[in-house]
């Protein structure tokens, strides 16, 4: 779920069939007027679908292939989980398609103003990666 900054709170979901859909929140009613959507400004961001995000998939890449996002509160970095156990980090956002990333498991960086915390369910792994500037 993704939630908006907006006085009308909205929440933007992705569906098994990877649509956006976007609702406002309590009364539950489906936004669909694009150009409405277009000017929402977004507190979180954790979906895998959207313009804003597709850099995050390689040239062979399946959509089920990249499992999970975040976005960064300052708004500048983009993680992402995938089938093949590789946690990215990106710039954020990354409507330019197969752009280079980095492994944060093979290297660290001070630019990144969040905690990553990557799970691995096959080798019973928590691992957390950590900014220098906190």
């Amino acid at each position: 779920l993704i939630y908006s900054k907006c006085s009308v709170v909205f929440s933007k979901v992705s569906t098994g069939s990877y649509k956006r859909q976007v609702y406002e929140v309590p009364s539950g009613k489906q936004l669909v007027d694009q150009a409405v959507i277009d000017r929402i400004t977004w507190a979180t961001w954790t979906s895998v679908l959207g313009d804003e995000v597709i850099g995050i998939w390689s040239r062979h890449a399946e959509k089920a292939d990249v499992n999970c996002a975040c976005v960064s509160h300052s708004g500048i970095n983009l993680v992402t989980g995938d089938d093949f156990g590789m946690v990215k980090l990106f710039d954020f956002p990354c409507p330019e398609k197969f752009v280079r990333t980095c492994f944060c498991m093979v290297t660290a960086t001070s630019t990144v103003d969040i905690m990553v915390l990557s799970c691995f369910s096959r080798r019973h792994m928590i691992e957390i990666f950590s900014s220098l500037n906190l």
